[in-house]
């Protein structure tokens, strides 16, 4: 592949990725999909792309951030987007940490996504009076950051957060990662 447009898209929604891929290429991209890690490895032995989208939470509760270092190693340069069913502070904070160049929450569709890959910097409009968290929120937000430390494993992070594992795996049902 040798296109100076070359975008790596790592999802495990088959749909999705088929959708985002034949978008981008309207555009100009050529594209590579990749389901999870091990795929993103064995697809960067033949390729180097600039641009690269990674949804966060790929199948089998394996974690995009984790494709994210790999791609930030393999080129420092290269634009990486992140992709999640649900924004947290937590992830997006790592994301950023890991390598990536922005964060956005799905649903998002090839302008957003594309517009990201052209922002560089930081925004000081940003407004400071963002929205109030609830204790939902909060919760949610600090059950998110142990699932991340724990690197998804559901019983561990029960223990950490002194819960009984059920009890977590019914909060996580009501409010999917997804």
């Amino acid at each position: 592949m040798s296109n100076d447009r070359l975008l790596l898209i790592v999802e495990d929604d088959a749909a999705f990725a088929r959708t985002l891929k034949r978008s981008f290429e309207r555009r100009g991209y050529e594209v590579a999909t990749a389901a999870s890690h091990e795929d993103l490895v064995t697809l960067l032995e033949s390729c180097r792309p600039d641009y690269a989208v990674v949804d966060l939470k790929l199948g089998g509760g394996a974690s995009g951030l984790t494709c994210v270092q790999t791609l930030h190693q393999q080129d420092p340069a290269m634009r990486i987007v992140v992709l999640t069913g649900f924004a947290s502070i937590a992830t997006a904070v790592e994301a950023i940490k890991l390598g990536a160049s922005y964060y956005l929450a799905k649903p998002s569709n090839t302008d957003d996504i594309e517009a990201a890959f052209a922002r560089t910097d930081g925004d000081t409009d940003a407004p400071l009076d963002g929205r109030q968290s609830t204790i939902k929120t909060v919760e949610w937000e600090h059950i998110h950051q142990t699932l991340l430390e724990t690197d998804f494993n559901i019983s561990e992070t029960a223990r950490r957060l002194g819960m009984h594992r059920r009890t977590l795996a019914r909060k996580l049902e009501k409010r999917p990662l997804r």
